[in-house]
């Protein structure tokens, strides 16, 4: 039988373990694998969608979702572009800049569910985050992949926020930063369209980008403090770190909190009462995934969604 972008996706998809993605599953799962429901939620892609493009009633999947899909799976660069061709797209370009997340990369973070992540490509659009920065920044999974970039959030007036409560930084060395960020970023791939475009866009609606692009400002990435003012608790502090990692172009994003702070109690509430694990969302019904025993010292407390919740019970008094 010939292949198809359904048959190897069922068959990447069978040798994906769960704790290759950081879940632990329960004994006596049947499946070896990873199941539709868990690549569609890993992937950002409805249950159906996966369904009908294994089923191949869904044969012209965009570039976004091959490469929503390889990053899911984990594919080596030349399976990711293997899959680009079995949908009968052509793969990403020598000089463009690649959206690929290595497999290596993508379990660390599946480790670090606890702390709120962004994975950035080099022109700065988010490609992956942690369910902790949905819960603490918001979830950005509605939104195009332009309006994930995080440039447009910091220069251009009218768009979309990366984050979608207000996020205060102490110093402004982010801006000068990212111009640089951008100009080596035009000299690694010069034939990448939607970088020349993105530079010129920025050129044309903020004066502020167009200074520092031709003052040739540079910046490097420096760690700051930033303010998440949360709808739910309120002001979240917390250290943001930029990473890189060698042999593949694209940044980390990493907020943390001091443990046993307020902010670090604001945090771990956010996680629980939307649902989120230091290894993953919870599951949608019970028996996917094993008990967590972090989250279980606040489920008592964090019945609702107030900030503060609600003190527990003390004990009753003697009777008299």
């Amino acid at each position: 039988m010939d292949e198809t972008l359904g048959t190897a996706l069922r068959r990447w998809r069978d040798r994906l373990s769960p704790l290759g993605v950081g879940r632990t599953s329960r004994p006596g799962r049947r499946a070896t694998g990873l199941r539709r429901e868990e690549l569609a939620e890993l992937a950002r892609l409805s249950v159906d969608y996966v369904v009908r493009l294994e089923q191949g009633r869904a044969t012209s999947p965009s570039a976004q979702v091959v490469a929503s899909l390889a990053r899911a799976l984990q594919l080596e660069p030349v399976e990711r572009d293997y899959a680009y061709r079995l949908a009968g797209l052509l793969p990403p370009q020598e000089g463009t800049i690649s959206t690929h997340v290595p497999a290596g990369v993508q379990r660390m973070l599946a480790r670090l569910g606890e702390f709120p992540v962004g994975v950035f490509s080099a022109d700065w659009t988010l490609l992956s985050w942690t369910p902790s920065w949905t819960v603490l920044m918001g979830d950005p999974s509605a939104r195009a992949p332009a309006e994930r970039n995080l440039v447009r959030s910091v220069f251009a007036t009218e768009a979309s926020r990366l984050a979608a409560w207000p996020v205060l930084q102490e110093g402004d060395a982010l801006k000068p930063a990212l111009v640089a960020d951008l100009r080596t970023a035009l000299v690694d791939y010069p034939r990448d369209r939607a970088l020349i475009d993105l530079v010129a866009e920025m050129r044309s609606v903020s004066a502020e980008f167009t200074r520092l692009w031709d003052e040739g400002e540079v910046g490097p990435h420096v760690s700051a403090r930033k303010t998440v003012v949360h709808p739910q608790v309120g002001e979240v502090t917390c250290d943001c770190d930029v990473l890189t990692v060698p042999g593949c172009d694209i940044r980390l994003v990493v907020y943390t909190v001091a443990a046993g702070s307020a902010d670090a109690e604001k945090l771990e509430f956010l996680r629980v009462t939307n649902g989120v694990r230091a290894d993953g969302p919870s599951p949608p019904g019970p028996g996917l995934f094993s008990t967590p025993g972090r989250a279980g010292r606040y489920a008592d407390a964090c019945t609702s969604t107030r900030w503060p919740p609600p003190p527990k019970a003390g004990p009753r008094p003697p009777a008299s």
